[in-house]
């Protein structure tokens, strides 16, 4: 990468290390099936088999509803990020001079600073994928759900495999969308590039460690241990 110095490398390498590897840990490792997102994967199909039951599913619907709406909303907000990422190329002179008036004085070169962007319009890029491939996989759940059979065949093998159909899609969307949203937070660790590597590789850190916190910490086992009243 021209212009970049070993610092700048060794940073970018640990930040690709760090993200790649807490996504391996999280979907691929025996760790990962006890954090809060696989343990929610379960939820996932005890809801198909209650809604099986149900004769009126407008509540199931109104969930459904929901998840996609909140997906689209990362949807959306991830191309809002890539127009202004392209605002920031094109204003490449304007942004050099900023940083460089700044109290800590950011200097840097044109391609390092273009290098950098660009790096930053990928992430997006894929997380906009991530998004709106859970928006869709949520869809295709939706539809599923539409084709159930109703309660009364909810003892048929049938309906069994027809909800255990939508639970699958669903926590396929559900692993899209958790890629869609951890591209998210490692995209603000990124940004401590923009000021030095240093920062980078600090703030690399500190994302791995508050996402791992919030799928292994306490709290959340706490609320998923504690028994149904």
């Amino acid at each position: 990468m021209q212009g970049l110095s070993l610092l700048d490398v060794i940073a970018f390498a640990w930040f690709v290390v760090a993200w790649v590897g807490y996504g391996v840990l999280m979907e691929w490792s025996a760790l990962g099936r006890r954090s809060l997102n696989h343990r929610m994967d379960a939820y996932r199909a005890e809801w198909m088999r209650r809604m099986l039951a149900r004769d009126m599913r407008m509540l199931d619907g109104q969930i459904m509803g929901s998840l996609q709406n909140g997906t689209a909303f990362f949807a959306s907000t991830s191309l809002l990020v890539i127009g202004g990422i392209f605002a920031l190329l094109r204003a490449t002179e304007d942004v050099l001079h900023i940083f460089a008036t700044l109290p800590f004085g950011i200097e840097t070169t044109r391609a390092v600073w273009e290098t950098k962007v660009l790096g930053l319009l990928v992430i997006f890029i894929y997380t906009f994928f991530k998004f709106s491939w859970s928006y869709r996989l949520f869809n295709y759940g939706a539809i599923l759900m539409g084709a159930t059979p109703d309660a009364k065949e909810k003892d048929q093998e049938s309906a069994r495999v027809a909800a255990d159909r939508v639970a699958r899609m669903t926590t396929l969307a559900g692993r899209h969308f958790n890629r869609g949203q951890r591209a998210f937070f490692f995209a603000l660790a990124y940004l401590g590039w923009f000021v030095n590597a240093w920062l980078f590789i600090a703030a690399t850190a500190a994302v791995v460690a508050v996402i791992a916190a919030r799928q292994f910490g306490p709290a959340s086992r706490a609320v998923m241990d504690e028994p149904a009243g």
